[in-house]
């Protein structure tokens, strides 16, 4: 069989039948008459995930992005599933590896009641769980790292599938909060009157910027002529240290230039599409120049 190296190598197949084998020597075969190489190298999970967290994660992923990744793997990825065979990882084994996860306990698996001085949970005597589980957003994450790590084993053509994307898991209900009114938000302001950052408050309750693009804004990032302000870079706290790393860009644009959602989602690798129409307006500049106008005078 050809392999992804460019040569060629000799497969065994096993079964406990003939017709196991005969059914696994047509699937190569298959594969080869589609073009499709098998893996030069005999990848366990956990080998993939290092790997692809050092050669494409690191140099291409925000450093906070990186960490989240690497907290993944080695938590739950590698204890759960490293021991696999990447060309053997089945949809099945996801979907086990999921329903595992939701119905461990937290304080449990971490050790955090064993560490105790009074266990309040498995680690006494009498047992009785605590019911600490693992939240939907988390089990979303964790699924997403698996199946992005997936994605790119296929790209490399170590594996023909991605069977991570064939398990479905549940995404958080994210609820629209309602928000400061007015008269609170003029309370606000008048509180925050005299402080050295009081623009830092005025465009917090204005442009709902996250917290740390409002730490990395600069002077020079505003023409207050034209009226404009460029977000050129966001303050984040990773492993320690503080860093000035790029913001996030371009969706309510994408979504602006008429890009299809799905499309979009895509591209910024959201789980589900209904991330991506919750969290980012589609509106244009002129539209948010009215409203920011309309919000103006309601605040002086």
């Amino acid at each position: 069989m050809p392999t992804t190296a460019g040569t060629l190598k000799r497969v065994r197949v096993y079964g406990r039948t003939h017709e196991d084998v005969r059914r696994q020597l047509t699937k190569l075969l298959e594969q080869a008459d589609r073009g499709i190489p098998v893996a030069a190298e005999s990848w366990t999970v956990a080998k993939y995930l290092t790997y692809w967290l050092e050669h494409m994660v690191r140099p291409e992923r925000k450093p906070r992005t990186y960490q989240g990744y690497e907290g993944v793997v080695r938590l739950y990825l590698v204890p759960e599933l490293g021991s696999k065979r990447l060309a053997k990882l089945t949809a099945q084994d996801v979907r086990v590896f999921i329903t595992r996860i939701r119905a461990q306990c937290l304080c449990c698996k971490h050790g955090v009641d064993a560490a105790r001085d009074e266990p309040q949970c498995c680690a006494r005597p009498s047992g009785g769980c605590c019911a600490s589980r693992i939240s939907v957003r988390m089990v979303q994450s964790i699924h997403a790292v698996l199946r992005n790590a997936l994605e790119s084993a296929v790209r490399e053509e170590v594996i023909p599938r991605n069977v991570a994307k064939l398990v479905k898991v549940t995404t958080p209900k994210y609820a629209v909060n309602r928000g400061l009114s007015a008269v609170q938000a003029r309370q606000v302001l008048k509180a925050a009157k005299g402080e050295r950052l009081y623009a830092l408050y005025v465009l917090a309750l204005c442009l709902g910027l996250r917290r740390g693009e409002l730490l990395g804004l600069r002077w020079q990032d505003a023409d207050l002529d034209v009226g404009t302000l460029e977000v050129v870079q966001t303050l984040q706290r990773v492993g320690g240290a503080l860093r000035f790393v790029r913001p996030k860009t371009c969706v309510s644009l994408l979504l602006h230039l008429g890009v299809p959602p799905d499309m979009v989602r895509e591209i910024v690798g959201h789980s589900d599409i209904e991330v991506t129409m919750t969290i980012y307006a589609h509106t244009s500049l002129d539209e948010k120049r009215q409203a920011l106008g309309k919000l103006g005078n309601a605040l002086a």
